[in-house]
């Protein structure tokens, strides 16, 4: 009897229970999630859309009553396209419909109007393409940055002998192991070691391998018992650098063998390149294999006036190109006469002649904006050399002095100037080849690609047929090695003008039998000093005695055996 009102009681708290929940969190129900409208995307998009296609609707409407009548129409604005697009959509032919504000006669036809409009929407699907691409590519090359980045190695400085003490036994080392990089623990791989080897000095490996680590050497948690504590770091290990700021520039390599070594050398340093790359071979088969693979990177450009390659697509360049400049052209005039330059020194003054008498002809052309077989014409002596020494001495642009300097050239010593005038003339013969003169006309979009392909990654094939004996028969040879010559020097002034005085990611140059396609006259210097500047160099050569015919009074650095 007495249970009964609280067992009521109890019944009422259960219901009240039921009915809030709140009071009880514990059995308190997860929440369903709520069903979302249009994503806010999908909304701006379609905003977008709609703003896009009024505007194209309004200009298309306004431009062919211009091609048509010479004038805007009124009435035709923008607030009232939307309701001229519905219109448009009931009854596409009755474009005075869709405009009631603006007179029949000041509109154009149907048929105008939809042409324009459908070629509006073509060039911005055009444009959209292009700058989808463009952010793809600069994606690709910026990881593949990254990717090479991560997989250069970083060599530890020697250590003192203060520093690589170990620490005492009274001491443990709790952290050790947290403060060792994981990856240092591990053994790279011998593909990967095999391939690093060649771009770490070693020294500066055999001094890395004699130094301790401390990681392998005792087990973890225990540090070797010392006669006196000393509480030091420990020598950091090889690892993978995290960053290609502090890493180790890649020497310098010059590489001997026979032609199929080479090639295969070659083929893996172009494959390799992560930046830029300028390629020199007399190999066809370099550029084929590894073409396809680079024109991810970046524009793939063929400099071939021989026509070795299997291409139509070859790039035009003149030697006049940046002669304006009159120190531009005497390093123009060096390397086109490097194939063809005497060694002996008594010969010195004749050479430094023709020098005087192709940079001369050079900038004369280039200021006047002649074409480079004028130059031909010059060197070959027919009556028409004074021709440049008066434009040099009237042109606004010309170097003061230029003049003077060409004509006491020409008014030299009888045999000194024809010995002269035979070096140039030699040195450009190849010109009468039709090939070679098409080849030294540029096209507008040729000269713009060659400057901007540092900038884009990409990679300049400069193919030529190997000459052994280039100072009877030059061939092509100082045209290729003109050009050679200038994407170096271009590469320089862009690293000169860089925040940190190279360029960045650094342009890779392959120079595959440069000694018999394109002896420039400064490899030796790149190879010494090309690094700090960001421009990596791997020379490939037949032989020892073939590099010293090249280059007698310079001495290469030393080369690796195959």
């Amino acid at each position: 009897m007495h249970d009964t009102p609280h067992h009521g009681h109890h019944q009422q708290h259960e219901h009240h229970n039921r009915h809030h929940p709140a009071h009880h969190p514990a059995h308190q129900q997860p929440s369903q999630p709520q069903s979302r409208g249009i994503p806010d995307g999908l909304l701006i998009a379609l905003i977008v859309f709609l703003l896009g296609l009024t505007l194209l609707v309004w200009l298309a409407t306004g431009l062919a009553a211009v091609f048509a009548h010479g004038a805007w129409p009124d009435g035709v604005t923008v607030t009232h396209t939307p309701v001229a697009m519905r219109e448009l959509a009931a009854s596409p032919h009755d474009l005075a419909a869709a405009w009631p504000d603006t007179p029949p006669g000041r509109l154009s036809g149907y048929g105008l109007f939809w042409g324009l409009l459908i070629s509006e929407v073509l060039v911005l699907l055009v444009l959209t393409v292009f700058v989808l691409g463009t952010l793809t590519r600069w994606r690709a090359v910026r990881n593949a940055r990254r990717t090479a980045t991560a997989g250069t190695p970083r060599v530890a400085p020697p250590r003192s002998p203060e520093r690589t003490a170990p620490q005492s036994t009274d001491q443990t080392v709790p952290t050790e192991q947290t403060q060792q990089p994981q990856q240092a623990q591990q053994p790279q791989h011998p593909q990967q070691v095999e391939h690093t080897e060649q771009f770490i000095q070693p020294g500066l490996l055999a001094e890395a391998a004699a130094t301790p680590t401390g990681a392998t050497d005792r087990p973890a948690g225990t540090a070797p018992a010392t006669p006196a504590p000393a509480p030091t770091a420990t020598p950091d290990p090889i690892a993978p650098a995290p960053a290609a700021a502090d890493a180790l520039l890649p020497v310098p390599l010059v590489r001997f063998g026979p032609a199929p070594v080479r090639r295969a050398a070659a083929v893996q340093a172009v494959s390799d390149a992560a930046g830029p790359a300028l390629v020199v071979t007399s190999s066809p088969a370099v550029w084929s294999e590894t073409k396809d693979a680079r024109a991810k990177l970046g524009p793939v450009l063929v400099y071939d006036p021989g026509h070795l390659c299997d291409t139509p697509a070859r790039l035009h360049w003149s030697p006049t190109s940046g002669c304006e400049d009159a120190d531009t052209a005497a390093a123009r005039a060096v390397a086109l006469l490097a194939p063809v330059r005497p060694t002996a020194r008594i010969d010195t003054t004749m050479a430094d002649t023709a020098e005087t008498l192709l940079s001369s002809w050079l900038h004369a052309a280039a200021v006047d904006g002649r074409p480079f077989r004028q130059v031909h014409r010059w060197a070959q002596g027919a009556g028409q050399a004074q021709e440049a020494v008066r434009i040099l001495r009237t042109h606004a642009r010309a170097r003061s002095g230029s003049a003077g300097l060409l004509e006491s050239a020409l008014t030299a010593h009888p045999e000194r100037r024809e010995v002269a005038q035979e070096l140039t003339a030699r040195a450009l013969s190849a010109l009468s080849s039709i090939h070679i003169r098409e080849a030294c006309t540029p096209n507008r979009t040729d000269t713009v690609t060659l400057e901007s392909f540092i900038h884009e990654g990409g990679t300049l094939y400069v193919v030529g047929e190997a000459i052994e004996d280039p100072r009877t028969h030059p061939g092509a040879m100082p045209f290729l090695t003109a050009l050679a010559s200038s994407v170096v020097e271009h590469g320089r002034r862009l690293a000169a003008r860089s925040t940190d005085g190279r360029l960045d990611p650094p342009m890779t140059l392959v120079l595959d039998d440069v000694a018999a396609v394109a002896p420039f006259p400064y490899l030796p210097e790149l190879l010494t000093s090309g690094h700090e500047q960001g421009l990596h160099p791997l020379a490939l050569l037949r032989s020892r005695e073939q590099a010293r015919n090249r280059w007698p009074h310079q001495e290469l650095p030393d080369a690796t055996p195959f």
